[in-house]
Order: structure tokens, then C-alpha cells, then sequence
């Protein structure tokens, strides 16, 4: 379908031509699978209620609707995210979720580093950066679809850059890697993790590794704050207590958000997902994100 005049079209019909498209932006915006799906029929049930005939682009008009619902969200959750017991995460997906309409975004951007990263920015800088970065909409176009200048924008944009810029963007949210190669590196991690093996995880970390994780407020235990540190990183790793049980997991390389991490199960069930970052040699951890949160283990594929 080409994004013109829709004077012919039902809105089911638009539903099955744009949903992938419109859930991709909300998914990059809001960093949860479920508050994106309600993002997207909240939308699309909203066209029910107006005339369809005068709108020209389509798909414009749909990515300005999903933007607006997904601030609201945005503004939301950011209270509620403040009180959330320990690190917040985004939800991990295994697979893209992402359909023809949705060809021109950069894929780099559903790197589960790039959705971390994401966390940093307000937002309206958080949409702006989305659609400009990720789905490339001109300013004109993100000016209408937020409510602000084409000059405003331009600024949200340039100033989002360099809040992410300062936060050293890794290699794997930077689209650089070798697919082949991660995967190797994470065959050697979880093989040193389930053995205890210090010297083999040591090699593997790089000079100031973090690890964050998240287990759902008080759902699961596991870390409250961020380690910092090799010593502090590896201490955890080879504890006896706090990650002892996914020794006991099996743990396999996963396509998580479009490039390969770790999924651990215990009995066919998936339990915990580890996102790995690299430093600029590709050859090192740089951060590990560790996801055992129940609620947000649902779209990892069994």
C-alpha cells in the first residue's frame, strides 16, 4: 500500500497494513511489549471516531497518533519507574516484530543497548530522537507530530544525540559487530559462568564492566543497584547466593532484540535473559543486563 489518499480503505484494512509499523514505534518508545500493543489499539480504535477520507498520508498519521499516545504513556511511567524497587529495564523480545511497513527504520535501534540507552532521554526527546533516528521522518514531519517548531525539534534532537553520545555508545547499538563472532564470545561467557570459571570470565570482561539487574520490583531477587567494576562484577558472578541458581539453568544464545544474548531456562521455561554489550574492541564485556523479571520474560520465544 502506498501512504496516500485512503478514501477507500476501512480501518480494518488500515489495521493489517500499518499495526507492525505502528507497534515498531511504540515498542522503541516505550520499551515494553504490552504498553506498546495498547498504544496500538488504542490508536487505531481512535480512527473509528473520525473521518478517514481527508487524510493524504496514512502512514504519517498513524506514527503522529501513536506518538501522542505514547507520551502520555511516557509521562506516566516515568513516576512510576521512579518508585520501581531496584534497576528498570526494557522488556526483551526474540523477535523483531516488524513488518514490511516498517522497512525503513535502522534495526541497529531495537538493539536491547539502544532501548537502555533510551531510558536516559525525557520524553519528548525520547520521541523525537525515535522518529527522526530510527524511522527517519524529516522535522517538518516530527515538528507536527509532537506539537513543536521544526526549529524546537531540531534542538530536542541535537540534544538527545549528545546526552547518548556522552554515555559511550556501544558497539552493538552503534551497528558495528560481527554477528558470528558475539556469538562465539557468549559461548565462552556462559560456559566460564556455569563452570566458576574466574580466569575465563576475568578475560572476558573488559576494564570497567556494569551489571544491572532487574527482577520485577519484588517479584525475583537479584541485584538492587548497578556493579561497577571488575571486582564487583565478578564477585557477583561467581557468587553462591545471589546468581547461583541460573547455574543451574540452561543457558543458550538467543536472537534477542535482533542480535545474539543469552536466554536461561529451567525445564523449557525461560527464566532469565542476559544482554550483553561489547567495548569498541568487540572483544570484551562491557555491560550486562540482566532481565528476571516474570513480567517481562513473556515474548521471549520457549
Amino acid at each position: 500500500m502506498t501512504p496516500q489518499t485512503v478514501e477507500d480503505l476501512t480501518v480494518e484494512e488500515i489495521y493489517r497494513s500499518y499495526n507492525r509499523y505502528a507497534f515498531s514505534i511504540a515498542y522503541r518508545m516505550l520499551g515494553t511489549v504490552a504498553d506498546a500493543e495498547d498504544a496500538v489499539q488504542d490508536c487505531f480504535a481512535g480512527l473509528q471516531q473520525r473521518e478517514l477520507s481527508g487524510i493524504l498520508n496514512m502512514k504519517a498519521y498513524v506514527a503522529k497518533g501513536i506518538t501522542n499516545r505514547c507520551l502520555n504513556i511516557l509521562s506516566s511511567a516515568r513516576s512510576r519507574r521512579e518508585t520501581y524497587i531496584g534497576e528498570w529495564l526494557p522488556e526483551p523480545v526474540s523477535e523483531a516484530y516488524d513488518g514490511p511497513e516498517a522497512s525503513a527504520e535502522r534495526k541497529d535501534t531495537l538493539s536491547y543497548a539502544f532501548l537502555v540507552l533510551l531510558e536516559r532521554l525525557s520524553p519528548t526527546e525520547r520521541a523525537v530522537f525515535v522518529l527522526r533516528e530510527a524511522f527517519q521522518y524529516e522535522y517538518d514531519a516530527i515538528a507536527e507530530m509532537v506539537g513543536k517548531s521544526e526549529s524546537n525539534c531540531r534542538q530536542i534532537f541535537s540534544r538527545a544525540k549528545r546526552t547518548l553520545q556522552s554515555e559511550q555508545l556501544p558497539p552493538a547499538a552503534s551497528g558495528e559487530g560481527n554477528p558470528a563472532s558475539r556469538e562465539k564470545l557468549l559461548q565462552r561467557f556462559t560456559a566460564a559462568f556455569a563452570a566458576y570459571d574466574v580466569g575465563g570470565m576475568l578475560a572476558l570482561l573488559a576494564e570497567q564492566p556494569v551489571l544491572v539487574g532487574d527482577g520485577g520490583g519484588q517479584e525475583v531477587h537479584t541485584i538492587l543497584r548497578p556493579m561497577v567494576g571488575r571486582k564487583g562484577v565478578l564477585a557477583l558472578l561467581t557468587s553462591r547466593r545471589v546468581l547461583q541458581r541460573m547455574r543451574e539453568w540452561e543457558g543458550a544464545v538467543v536472537s534477542i532484540n535482533g542480535e545474539p544474548n543469552l536466554v536461561f531456562k529451567q525445564q523449557g521455561e525461560v527464566r532469565a535473559v542476559l544482554c550483553l554489550t561489547l567495548d569498541k574492541s568487540g572483544e570484551q564485556i562491557q555491560e550486562l543486563y540482566l532481565v528476571m523479571a516474570p513480567g517481562k520474560l513473556k515474548h521471549v520465544a520457549n
